[in-house]
Order: structure tokens, then C-alpha cells, then sequence
């Protein structure tokens, strides 16, 4: 007896179902991997660097699988996957949220950040693209903040600039 159109779709659901399992889970690898080594990165004494959702109220704690952009979504879709990354920018309560977003192509991964820096890495990620990559974040975060104080300092504002999501965290 011949396949019923119902089961052929069926077992296509089945396959999309498990790429996209593979791809959450390649993603959610990535995101753990930056988020431990860029806060070894910044400070060897102090926990800096928080997994958040990209969108969003957030707190300065890891938020497991509800970081991730397809959160709460039920059938998990194939499709590149945001997450936030919250950097501790005073040694305080205060941090920003850098919005990542990965897309698996084959055995390489695409990470783009807010929308501009984009990231080639092969999969497995290697230490060396571990390195490369928390240098660029720190070079950006960095740069942000410079770049507003020449910015005042030489009486020159840019307009349409993309705002970082700045907030004090109480404990």
C-alpha cells in the first residue's frame, strides 16, 4: 500500500523538525561558548557576562533557553536564532545587551552582531575564533563608548545611530 500524502508530510515535518533541533542546539553551543569566554575575557574575578533574551526587560542572570529568539515559539522553526548577550560595562549594576544573531550554512556558522559585525566560524568553533570574537566585542563596546565622548567633546552628533539597551540592575 502506497504512502499516504498525510504520512509523506509527516515524515517531512519529522526531518525540518530535526534540523531545526540541530540548528538550535549548534546555536545555543555558540551562545554558551561566547557568553564563558568573553566574561573570562573581561574579568577573571567576576561573573560579567549574562545570556538574555535579545528583546526585552532582562536581569543580570543566564536565562537557559528563554535567551534564545525562538523561546516560547512551540514548533521550533528553522531559521537563523537571536540571543542577548549582557555585558557588565561598570564593574556595578549597570549593563548593555549586545544582540547576536547565528545562522547555520552547512559546517559553518554566520554571527552577526547588531545588525553590522559579522562572524565566519567553522563548526566546532575553535579557540582561536573564540579569541578573535571577544576581541571584536570588546573592540566594539569599547569603541562605542569612546566614539560618544569624542563625539560630545568635539560638539559632533551623528543621527540614526542604533542605541545599545543600557540598564542598572539592582541586586
Amino acid at each position: 500500500m502506497a504512502e499516504s500524502r498525510l504520512e509523506k508530510l509527516a515524515k517531512a515535518a519529522e526531518v525540518y523538525g530535526e534540523r531545526s533541533f540541530d540548528n538550535y542546539a549548534q546555536v545555543r553551543s555558540i551562545a554558551e561558548q561566547i557568553r564563558e569566554s568573553f566574561c573570562d575575557y573581561l574579568s577573571e574575578d567576576h561573573q560579567c557576562v549574562f545570556l538574555v533574551p535579545p528583546q526585552g526587560p532582562f536581569m543580570a542572570q543566564n536565562y537557559r533557553s528563554m535567551a534564545y529568539s525562538v523561546a516560547g515559539k512551540g514548533f521550533l522553526p528553522l531559521e537563523p536564532i537571536s540571543f542577548g548577550l549582557a555585558v557588565n560595562i561598570s564593574g556595578e549594576g549597570d549593563y548593555m545587551r549586545l544582540v547576536l544573531t547565528c545562522r547555520k550554512e552547512g559546517d559553518r556558522m554566520f554571527i552577526m552582531m547588531e545588525d553590522a559585525l559579522t562572524f565566519e566560524v567553522d563548526l566546532p568553533m575553535d579557540k582561536e575564533a573564540v579569541k578573535k570574537i571577544n576581541e571584536a566585542l570588546y573592540n566594539h563596546l569599547n569603541g562605542w563608548f569612546t566614539d560618544r565622548v569624542k563625539q560630545y567633546d568635539e560638539g559632533e552628533y551623528r543621527s540614526g545611530d542604533i542605541g545599545f539597551d543600557i540598564q542598572r540592575i539592582d541586586d
